[in-house]
């Protein structure tokens, strides 16, 4: 209860530093998708569909109980995912929810009816850009879980697993929408603030990308948006071609 309480108050004193204010524009995406203002925060239609991770029992991604104890809540204000790297395995997030050479708080297994290893730990950002808008963050220990593959194989179905508003880990399921550029993907998955950096997950449990910009509205236009692994890897020094899965 103590460190819930740490981790709450974290999250609502910094929630307007969580992912980006007013002023963060999003990039080009494809333009058949009709997108509206940006904001941090996305309904994707006339309801909030966030499920409690362990209350959870749907089939959209395969072993979505080992998927969700890879993610992890970042200085109460963000998501991010322990992935897989032929380097070691790093937590990836979204660029503009840290800086290079932060040292952020990292905790996985902040959820309701916790069932996985409740490791609170630091790490230093070592790698950040703005476009793509990433991170990674070499951690100072490593949970006892499995890291996430990275892949470019896209799926019908998309899954988020997140800490909206740094609460419990929840997750929220969707369609795919289109994807261009090789750099940006968006899907009608609901997010909000602190879901920023949260993996988007294919219906084979590897990590597509990272979401960065919430801009579905309560009728159903318009749609969330990430950074593909594909563009991530394509600047990273850390990151290389061998971590990608076909899958």
């Amino acid at each position: 209860m103590m460190l819930r309480a740490a981790i709450a108050v974290a999250a609502w004193s910094s929630i307007v530093m969580a992912c980006g204010d007013d002023a963060h524009a999003p990039a080009p995406v494809c333009a058949a998708l009709q997108l509206g203002v940006w904001s941090p925060r996305s309904q994707c239609g006339p309801s909030l569909d966030f499920t409690p991770i362990n209350a959870y029992h749907g089939d959209a991604i395969a072993d979505v109980q080992v998927r969700e104890d890879a993610v992890a809540l970042i200085n109460g204000t963000c998501t991010g995912t322990l992935i897989a790297a032929a380097a070691g395995p790093v937590v990836l997030t979204a660029g503009h929810c840290v800086a290079l050479g932060d040292s952020p708080l990292v905790v996985f297994n902040f959820e309701d009816d916790p069932d996985g290893d409740p490791l609170v730990t630091s790490g230093t950002v070592i790698e950040r850009a703005a476009a793509p808008d990433y991170a990674l963050i070499d951690l100072d220990a490593l949970p006892a879980v499995t890291p996430t593959p990275l892949t470019t194989r896209p799926s019908a179905r998309v899954a988020i697993i997140q800490h909206p508003r740094g609460r419990p880990k929840q997750i929220a399921v969707g369609d795919m929408r289109d994807a261009c550029d090789a750099r940006m993907i968006a899907n009608d998955v609901d997010t909000d603030v602190g879901s920023s950096g949260a993996g988007v997950l294919t219906e084979s449990g590897a990590l597509l990308g990272v979401h960065t910009d919430g801009e579905c509205a309560a009728d159903g236009s318009g749609a969330n948006l990430g950074w593909t692994a594909a563009a991530i890897l394509a600047v990273s020094s850390y990151l290389q071609p061998a971590d990608l899965v076909d899958r």
